[in-house]
């Protein structure tokens, strides 16, 4: 899916694309159009302005043309044209009612609409002609045009009735009659002739029609009074009875259609009728349940009538000799009479021998089959019987026909369905001569005639090709007792029961854990344990899944083997016995298949969402993961001969069949494969869109067909039966297939037909592989068979014997002729595995050579190691004890069997004997040499767990069983000595002490006992002094010393088995998820640090060191495996990378503090149209006020037009007098003082060699120029912009792309998004709507600059990676559930990159479309904790450097710390930059500026030396957001806002940009004569600004947060009002303070002097307006202040005269005061008057126009009036900056809307001459300067 969008609200009637214009669109429907862009994956549209030119109208049709023009069809009849969005003219009257349908062609449109005429127009929609159909020699009243297609001199209509017409031009009132049939209401009524090939039917629309068969064409039509319900002909053909719905009937000649009779008995619709065999007797059934019998010679007179049903009557059938008749009703009920009377049957011996002359009932024993078995639902409308074929067929609700045989007398009887209708089928027929059926179909008014192929014919008329995927006979929904499929096989059986189900998979632990760290926050007060320096290696694997697999096993080029086994993909190699290994999965993988042409393997496994990796052989890397499409596991996959594709079967209920193009990851198509299980895939081999899935019952051939596959199921006919399948390949043409059952046949098919079988094994074929010139198969029986190339003859067989072995075997054979699972051929050899996890060769001359093998299935847990020797012992459920050689030959020494299976058992100290505890509560002692019995005994009844013998000589022997009892017996004498009782629960682990007497027993019930040996007391020990006993071995999982190998989420998981080294250092654990772990020795306290490894699947269930502590053997239980791990001790660590993964240490220690990286972490984005206000407001908004009458209104005076009055005194002073006023017609953005430092980074870039910069602020990209201060910008953002990074490939040179906070991720126009755009001429190359919710927080291109990577702010902090030119999403993934601050692609990679953030430090490959990750491992660097990192650069030779939080650099070999460059910065490291140019790296932090130390560093390659450079800012600490590297110069972002170049000779640095650090910018104050302005800001500066130079001249700290500020009339003073009361006013010419004052303790919120330089007003939020007199001096008393304001102050304004102030304020309300005195003015007359020095008020009559509908929550925050008094800008709460002209008293005024700043709009004011409009924004603390473009004279 390229890309989606909301549509509209109401109905959309149809969308075009428009071809003349690449990627638009254009749709409408009731009252809209809309004309939409497609710019990367984001559909844009805008709403077509109906404007003054038409009525905004429902649009039906629409049509596009060249230059830019849009045709379009109103419901009134006329033509709407558009021009872009606009609408441009209409064509009044083209049709008389609603345009239907509109085409274009070269010549020109057509248009057909209501009335009936198709109007034919020119290219430039001037008309050519008309036709109007209902005129024609067709045409009839009320004809209506649908559809309308002109093409040359033809054209094609189709019509509200069903119709398709052909009118040629130039015979224009001859239009052809192409198709017809019913239409309106439903069509029920369906009769065939009793002689000739004709069909009657008859519809709710009135019309009765009869059909030919022969001609597929209607010969004859008759319109009726009412809607017909039924039809049925009589006997002789003469007669054609109707019933009708308003339960007449009517009788007419089938000759002229003339009326024979009319009837009406009845008031309700008749359903059914029918004519007796004998053709004397009409049967009419009606609704009211009752059926009339009316005589057909009498004139139709009524002779009786059936009363018996209780419901509607739904069928009727007459018997052949015509004396009785049967009804079905709506119950479901079937009830005879006797005829003509009506008389009721009820006895049934009666009926018993009556033969019925049709059988359209759908009840009755001959039809039980039609229903399912266990429903009584009542879908089936109609069926009927054909006896000559025996065959029945029915219609039902569902659109569907099915077809059984006749009679069908148990329920649930097989059939083949076939599908069409689009709803209900009403009714199904066979014609006269059983030739074919028809059927009619309720909603959908179609008739459908079908061709009936008898079983005989069937193989002749192959040719006709079955409808596609519905030939299936027995189709999957028939599923009978009769059910013919033999037996299954009992291995088959056994795997079909098989789920793959798990309770918890590893997906879910991430998620898991969270939930479990929120209830343990309190519990974790000790300090973690650290993770063991010792790190274990996988070696080897004993073992190989054959049991429930096939076909797993491959020769790679170089002659390795590749198999799986657990979760491991293996390479072996034969000739030096040694195994390496694939560990990217992390549970089961169920199979494999390998590339035809290359060493690559696909694997499929086990899980919630199951991956499919594809994978080399040779560097054990993933090429490509796929996931997405399976559920719960992947259970076959095969290659395309090319190797491109790869299609793969899950084993999700409906087993899904996918097809991938496996190298980029995407999903071809996909299908539901079957109910029942599949085994196998095979791709066919000559064309890559077909191919086979086989299984249970099934064998299916499908083909793609776009996003989909058709499956055709094999047919089978009468050769054999549907057979289980359980292997598949194809033959030596694309028609050949041959496949193998379960009872041992080999089936042979042409296309889908069987065409023989052969028998080829005894018991199921289970593997078959094709050779060049014949096939190898293998089955249950242990034989190998060679066949030739058509299966005629067997050239030669293998027995699997172990008396074939050959001496170099590696084990030996557990019996002869296993089951044999898969088979590959390739190096002279024949390759195969059996069910019982062995390996074999087989040698073309005959000898056999085991190379691998492991235990049979049924879990495994038994296991030792032996005391002195490289050798263990495992005992298993497969009742097998085997002896292991863990030395370099790795093979089976020796296996014995058991009577049972076992679970645990132990050598002696001296290493001679070997007990064994069986699952019958038996055991026995054997000689671990021979394996032969020396003694056993049997005392329990359950499960023995644990069985030990005591350390030193061996003396006892402590077996412990399931039934909670530890048994001791003395070794020696052989008797039990004693019985240790106490225990709740079944014994799970029993270790000894070194001196042989105390027992330490672990059980079910997670209880740790003690008990004396030998007697077996029970002790009480305390657990401090556990830990001073010293233990001869150590598995226990309980007590101080292992708590904290219990994991966070012990509840759902359990840890099975652990074992100590000897050196008391390392204690390995194995736990229910598979994972095998090393914690450091005790692991007190909880949750202790690991190392763990995943390479078991489900259980691991036992863990044991060898004597030695050099290796460590782990069992996997369901898997079936032996692993064999070397231990690495800590220093041992070669270069080779380790393949654990670290343990998920989120470490409980912080990552470090810091403010700035706190504010970042925390900032929470709104977006602008969630945005509420900044000022506390108050009330009832303006707009929803009642307006005060004006004083005329008042006193009742109507004036007259032309007063003779005095003129009315001007609202506002002008400056301007004398001059003609021109209003403004539009802003336009200039210059933008800002940047957005504070929270953003790595967001300030050199473009053009240095020539300009390019930087973001609120939602605008700025491109500045370094030389002139110049600015341009990006303004399609329609929020604020967060990232923004530039493409460095030289294909793509000054591309940007930039990320923008938003809301939902629901791809609506408020959804977060990342525009691609050219710096140069800001067009937007591509938009991509994202899913990361909140916003995008990161972007990167890669080196090809082909990719784009972006990180979110949803909960997830979700990575994706973008084909940004396409629009396409290739992959997604969750991060890391705290917050990602940068992720970059490495600089040489298009698959590579890191991610960095809150504790967290990831590196990412791409593989296909998945995103595989592995966290940073820090263990290899001595003490080195995991903090929060802020940047990220690269080195060669994969190398990555990490900016702390702390000042540290750390460097990464790979994914592996390998040193620390500590203190890089004294603060943290926010910015990193590599340039590929010289590999050199800057660095940027936060620091205070020294001699030695600077802000932002130079560093070599490899990070060793640096040279600091010290930013002049004056600022107290530098902190670097931004760092970039260009020409000899080096560009710097800091957080306080200002963009540096430094010049790496000279260090000089030069202040490009300049901002406020933090906001709201509150005061905003224009120079009175010139082009400077004054800002004032939170972060408590007051800076003045120079438009015509661009740039900031000065700045004052104040030390306190200012809130306000003004000029003098005179421009000499400026007066300053702040946050904490104060207010200071200051000299301009000298900056020197002339007076300050305190009076109110908060906020001054404005502050003003009067036009004469008299007063001064100060407004606060404490509800008040002080004055003061500047003509007493600098002393500023107060003189008086304002009474009874009635909230904050807002703004003030004096009048012209400085005798009145007004005052807008918090609660909605305007007051006007005198001044000096501040008495309110009450009178409106007065107020009127008043003419205003400045207007800055939001509120007042005068200004009621700007407050908005949308203004809920946000309010309109500030406004200033042009000094030339006619327009008016605004600024609120949304960020946007408003036109208005002044006045505008009426609501809801027109403006024009400017973006650009992020919520909050805080102050806004004109320049002197009202050439700028200056706004000032509250969240992104920039200023914008906006010139006004003035209307022209």
């Amino acid at each position: 899916m390229l890309s989606m969008a909301p549509g509209h609200t109401d109905r959309i009637f149809d969308i075009s694309w428009d071809l003349y214009q690449p990627n638009k669109l254009v749709s409408c429907g009731v009252k809209h159009i809309k004309f939409w862009s497609l710019c990367g994956n984001a559909l844009t549209p805008k709403r077509g302005v109906f404007g003054k030119t038409g009525d905004l109208q429902t649009i039906l049709c629409l049509a596009c043309a060249r230059d830019e023009l849009t045709y379009s069809g109103a419901l009134n009849g006329d033509i709407y044209v558009w021009k872009g969005i606009n609408l441009i003219r209409t064509i009044q009257g083209a049709h008389t009612a609603g345009i239907f349908s509109m085409n274009a062609c070269e010549e020109g449109f057509a248009t057909g609409g209501r009335d009936g005429c198709i109007r034919l127009w020119d290219l430039t929609f001037k008309p050519i002609t008309v036709i109007d159909l209902r005129e024609t020699d067709q045409g009839y009243k009320g004809l209506s045009v649908r559809s309308v297609c002109w093409r040359g001199d033809h054209i094609l209509v189709g019509t509200q009735d069903s119709e398709i017409f052909e009118i040629v031009v130039h015979e224009r009132n001859k239009p052809f009659l192409i198709m017809q049939g019913h239409c309106e209401g439903e069509l029920w009524a369906l009769a065939v002739h009793p002689t000739k090939p004709l069909a009657v039917t008859g519809s709710d629309d009135r019309s009765v029609r009869i059909w030919s068969l022969v001609d597929h064409a209607l010969i004859a039509r008759c319109n009726m009074e009412e809607p017909i319900r039924c039809a049925a002909v009589n006997v002789d053909g003469i007669h054609l009875a109707l019933g009708m719905k308003d339960g007449s009937f009517t009788v007419l000649r089938v000759r002229d259609m003339t009326e024979v009779v009319h009837i009406k008995d009845r008031k309700e619709a008749i359903h059914e009728l029918k004519y007796s065999p004998d053709g004397t007797y009409l049967a009419v059934g009606c609704n009211d349940s009752s059926v009339d019998i009316y005589g057909v010679a009498q004139r139709y007179k009524k002779l009786g009538e059936c009363v018996g049903s209780l419901s509607f009557i739904t069928h009727l059938d007459w018997s052949s000799d015509s004396r009785y008749l049967q009804t079905n009703d709506g119950n479901g009920k079937r009830l005879f009479y006797r005829m003509p009377g009506g008389k009721e049957v009820t006895n049934k011996e009666e009926i018993k021998g009556v033969h019925w002359a049709s059988w359209t009932c759908v009840s009755g024993l001959e039809v039980n089959g039609i229903w399912p078995k266990y429903s009584d639902i009542n879908d089936i409308n109609s069926v009927d019987g054909n006896y000559i074929g025996q065959v029945l067929v029915t219609a039902d609700d569902y659109g569907i026909i099915k077809l059984f045989r006749y009679p069908c007398l148990r329920k649930g009887a097989k059939f083949k369905k076939y599908i069409g209708h689009s709803a209900h089928v009403t009714n199904v027929r066979w014609s006269h001569d059983y030739q074919w059926v028809i059927s009619i179909g309720g909603a959908d008014h179609s008739v459908f005639q079908w061709k009936f192929i008898p079983e005989r014919k069937l193989k002749d008329a192959l040719h006709i090709a079955p409808q596609e995927s519905l030939a299936d006979s027995n189709s999957d929904e028939s599923d009978s007792d009769m059910s013919d499929v033999p037996e299954l096989d009992s291995e088959i059986e056994q795997e079909t029961q098989l789920t793959y189900r798990r309770q918890v998979y590893k997906e879910d632990l991430p998620q898991l854990k969270e939930q479990y760290k929120e209830k343990q926050k309190s519990g974790t007060s000790k300090r973690r344990e650290k993770a063991p320096g010792n790190s274990i290696r996988l070696h080897f694997v004993h073992g190989y899944r054959g049991y429930d697999c096939r076909s797993n096993l491959f020769y790679t080029q170089i002659g390795e083997i590749v198999y799986h086994v657990a979760a491991v993909g293996v390479i072996y190699n034969r000739q030096q016995n040694t195994q390496r290994f694939y560990l990217g999965h992390d549970d089961d993988i169920l199979c494999l298949a390998i590339h035809p042409l290359k060493d690559y393997v696909a694997t499929g496994q086990v899980g919630r969402d199951p991956s499919i990796h594809i994978w080399d052989t040779e560097t054990i890397k993933p090429l490509s993961v796929l996931k997405g499409c399976h559920q719960y596991g992947v259970c076959a996959v095969d290659f395309s001969a090319d190797g491109k594709r790869l299609a793969s079967v899950g084993i999700d209920d409906s087993h899904t069949i996918v097809l991938w193009d496996w190298k980029k990851g995407e999903k071809l198509s996909i299908a539901r494969g079957s109910k029942d299980k599949i085994f196998v895939v095979k791709m066919n081999p000559y064309v890559p869109d077909k191919l086979i899935t086989a299984g249970i019952k099934h064998v299916k051939f499908w083909r793609r067909a776009g996003g989909g596959l058709i499956g055709r199921k094999g047919y089978v006919g009468t050769l054999g039966k549907n057979d289980t399948m359980m292997c598949a390949v194809y033959g030596w043409t694309e028609e050949m297939a041959f496949s193998g059952t379960s009872t041992g046949d080999v089936c042979i098919w042409r296309d889908v037909f069987l065409v023989k079988t052969v028998k080829a094994h005894d018991g199921p074929v289970f593997s078959m592989h094709a050779l060049e010139k014949g096939f190898v198969t293998g089955g249950k029986d242990g034989i190998v068979a060679l066949w030739d190339d058509s299966f005629e003859r067997c050239l030669k067989t293998y027995a699997i014997k172990r008396a074939a072995l050959a001496p170099g075997s590696k084990g030996l054979l557990l019996e002869d002729n296993p089951s044999i699972r898969a088979i590959s051929l390739g190096h002279g050899h024949i390759l195969v595995g059996t069910k019982n996890g062995e390996i074999l060769e087989v040698d073309k001359s005959g000898p056999i050579t085991l190379l691998v093998q492991g235990h049979m299935e049924g879990e495994v847990w038994g296991l030792a190691t032996h005391p002195y020797l490289p050798i263990c012992a495992t005992v298993s459920d497969d009742k097998t004890l085997r002896i292991w050689d863990l030395s370099p030959s790795h093979c089976m020494l020796a296996v014995r069997k058991l009577k049972k299976g076992g679970r645990c058992c132990c050598f002696s100290p001296d290493g001679k004997a070997l007990a064994v505890g069986l699952n019958d509560g038996s055991f026995l002692m054997a000689n671990a040499d021979t394996l032969e019995d020396l003694v056993s005994f049997h005392h329990r009844k359950d499960i023995i767990s644990d069985i030990r013998f005591s350390p030193g000589s061996g003396k006892y022997l402590a077996v412990a069983s399931h039934d909670s009892f530890i048994d001791i017996y003395n070794v020696m004498s052989s008797k039990r000595v004693g019985i240790c009782k106490g225990a709740t629960s079944y014994i799970t682990h029993v270790d000894w002490d070194i001196r042989g007497k105390l027992l330490q027993v672990n059980t079910g019930a997670k209880e740790q006992l003690f008990f004396e040996a030998p007697r077996g007391k029970k002790q009480t020990i305390p657990s401090v002094e556990v830990e001073k006993i010293c233990w001869a071995s150590w598995t226990s999982v309980l007590g101080l010393c292992c708590e904290g190998i219990w994991p966070v989420v012990g509840e759902v998981t359990d840890i099975t088995a652990s074992c100590l080294t000897s050196d008391k250092m390392v204690l390995a654990t194995g736990d229910d998820l598979g994972f095998v772990k090393l914690f450091r020795y005790p692991a007190k306290g909880k949750f202790g640090k690991f190392k763990r490894y995943v390479a078991h699947s489900t259980h691991v269930t036992n863990v044991r060191w060898t004597y030695d502590d050099s290796m460590l053997v782990t069992l996997g239980g369901a898997d079936m495996s032996l692993m064999v791990w070397t231990n690495e001790m800590e220093g041992y660590r070669e270069k080779r990378p380790c393949d654990s993964e670290e343990s998920d240490t989120d470490s409980e220690e912080d990552g470090g503090y810091d403010s700035d990286v706190t504010r970042e972490n925390e900032i929470s984005y709104t977006i602008r149209a969630l945005s509420t206000n900044i000022h506390p407001m108050f009330g009832v908004k303006p707009h929803l006020q009642g307006k005060e009458p004006s004083v005329d209104e008042r006193q009742g005076v109507v004036r007259p037009p032309v007063s003779r009055a005095p003129p009315r005194p001007e609202k506002l002073q002008t400056n301007n007098v004398g001059k003609k006023k021109r209003p403004i017609e539009d802003l336009v953005l200039e210059l933008v003082f800002g940047y957005r430092g504070r929270d953003c980074r790595n967001n300030v870039h050199y473009l053009n060699d240095g020539d300009d910069i390019i930087y973001h602020t609120a939602s605008v990209g700025i491109l500045h120029n370094v030389a002139t201060g110049t600015q341009s910008f990006y303004q399609e953002h329609n929020d604020d912009i967060l990232c923004l990074t530039v493409n460095q490939h030289p294909k793509f040179i000054n591309i940007v792309a930039t990320g923008q906070v938003g809301d939902l991720a629901d791809m609506s126009a408020t959804a977060p998004s990342i525009h691609i755009w050219d710096a140069v001429n800001k067009q937007t190359l591509s938009i991509l709507r994202c899913y990361h919710s909140k916003g995008v927080c990161s972007v990167s291109f890669s080196a090809t600059g082909k990719l784009l990577l972006s990180v979110g702010l949803d909960p997830e902090h979700t990575i994706t990676i973008w084909r940004w030119q396409e629009g396409a999403k290739i992959a997604s993934r969750a991060g890391h559930n705290q917050r990602i601050f940068v992720a970059e692609f490495r600089p040489d990679s298009d698959s590579q990159f890191v991610s960095v953030g809150v504790k967290h430090v990831k590196f990412w490959t791409l593989a296909g479309r998945a995103l595989l990750s592995k966290k940073g491992l820090l263990s290899a660097v001595e003490d080195a904790r995991m903090q929060t990192m802020l940047a990220v650069a690269f080195g060669a030779n994969n190398l990555t450097f990490t900016g702390t939080i702390s000042g540290d650099v750390c460097v990464w070999k790979d994914h592996i710390l390998c040193r620390i460059v500590a203190r890089a910065h004294n603060g943290p490291v926010f910015a990193m930059y590599t340039t590929l140019r010289d590999g050199l790296i800057v660095t940027g932090g936060k620091e205070r500026p020294s001699k030695e130390g600077g802000a932002v560093k130079l560093w070599d390659q490899e990070l060793r030396r640096c040279r600091a450079f010290r930013l002049e800012t004056g600022q107290v600490t530098d902190c670097v957001r931004s760092v970039c590297r260009g020409k000899g110069k080096i560009l710097v972002g800091t957080r306080n806002a200002e963009i540096i170049e430094v010049g790496e000779k000279n260090a000089a640095c030069n202040i490009l940009v300049n901002g406020h650090v933090d906001g709201p910018i509150w005061g905003l104050v224009t120079h009175p004569s010139r082009d400077f302005f004054l800002s004032a800001a939170e972060d408590g500066t007051v800076r003045l600004w120079d438009i015509a130079d661009k740039k900031m001249l000065n700045k004052v700290n104040l030390g306190h947060a200012a809130r306000t500020v003004c000029y003098s009339p005179e421009g000499d003073m400026v007066a300053i009002g702040m946050k904490n009361g104060e207010f200071i006013i200051l000299l301009v010419s000298s900056l020197k303070i002339w007076g300050k004052k305190r009076d109110r303790r908060c906020a001054i919120h404005d502050i003003r002097f009067s036009p004469d330089s008299r007063f001064l007003a100060v407004g606060s939020s404490e509800n008040s307006v002080d004055f003061y007199d500047l003509t007493l001096g600098p002393t500023l008393n107060r003189i008086s202040y304002c009474r009874d304001i009635p909230s904050f102050v807002i703004q003030m304004d004096f009048s012209a005269d400085s005798r009145h102030l007004q005052v807008s304020t918090g609660c909605y309300k305007r007051q006007v005061y005198e001044v000096p005195s501040g008495k309110p003015v009450m009178d409106h007359a007065t107020m009127d008057r008043i003419t205003w020095a400045t207007w800055t008020s939001i509120l007042g009559d005068e200004v009621m126009g700007i407050w908005s509908r949308h203004a809920e929550k946000a309010n309109v925050n500030c406004a200033c009036v042009s000094h030339s008094g006619i327009s008016l800008v605004t600024g609120d709460d949304f960020g946007m900056v408003k036109l208005f002209d002044f006045p505008c008293p009426e609501k809801f005024a027109k403006h024009k809307r400017f973006l650009g700043h992020s919520p909050h709009v805080t102050n806004i004011r004109f320049t002197s001459g009202d050439r700028h409009v200056i706004s000032a924004g509250g969240d992104d603390c920039s200023l914008f300067v906006w010139k006004c473009v003035h209307m022209p004279h």
